[in-house]
């Protein structure tokens, strides 16, 4: 039998200590968001943002929230909803950066 992780063209693999910050909150649309908003040194400084209850996980930053349609095409919510969304968001979301 062969080994299937020998099939595997690996890209990356890597281990990194990460923080993540566990929030529930309710909007004026009634909506309740279970978040899990996870800080690491990947993704340029954005945020991996996990809605709890329906599953969707995105790559977040200031840049994205402002982008039209974005958060409600990602999260599968409509505009009330991702309005809510982006407020908490706009609070612990940080600016991108790049390096060469």
């Amino acid at each position: 039998m062969t080994d299937p992780q020998k099939d595997l063209d690996f890209l990356s693999d890597s281990t990194e200590s990460t923080s993540t910050r566990f929030v529930t909150f309710i909007g004026h649309s009634l909506k309740r968001f279970d978040l899990a908003v996870t800080t690491t040194g990947r993704f340029y400084g954005k945020k991996l943002v996990a809605d709890l209850q329906n599953g969707k996980t995105a790559i977040l930053g200031s840049d994205d929230l402002d982008e039209e349609g974005y958060i409600e095409h990602v999260f599968g919510i409509n505009e009330e909803e991702a309005n809510e969304l982006r407020i908490f968001l706009y609070q612990v979301v940080g600016e991108p950066y790049f390096t060469d």
